[in-house]
């Protein structure tokens, strides 16, 4: 069963281009993880600051794996100095799929 998690976050505006390199570190090492099927960011475009994020993976324990990553530890430790707020995410597990 392939889970997904999807929601955002929040950076001041200000703080986005520094913030990058470590966002772009964290996609590198989060998709070249054993399980992650897909792992993405997107600054939402009517409102600045808002990063969207996007996962997919194998199964659960990928999901576990991945959070106990050094990547992971240093990413939330980076969080506190660009003003990273508001995560709102959610695990959503998907029993079929198709395209549309």
């Amino acid at each position: 069963m392939t889970i997904l998690i999807a929601g955002t976050v929040r950076v001041p505006p200000e703080n986005l281009a520094r913030f990058q390199p470590h966002m772009e570190a964290m996609l590198a090492a989060s998709r070249a993880e054993d399980g992650c099927l897909t792992y993405s960011y997107a600054v939402d475009v009517a409102e600045p600051g808002l990063v969207r994020v996007f996962e997919a993976w194998r199964d659960q324990a990928a999901i576990d794996a991945h959070f106990q990553t050094a990547h992971m530890a240093e990413w939330r430790a980076a969080w506190p100095q660009f003003g990273v707020s508001d995560r709102n995410l959610s695990l959503y597990e998907v029993a079929s799929e198709r395209p549309l």
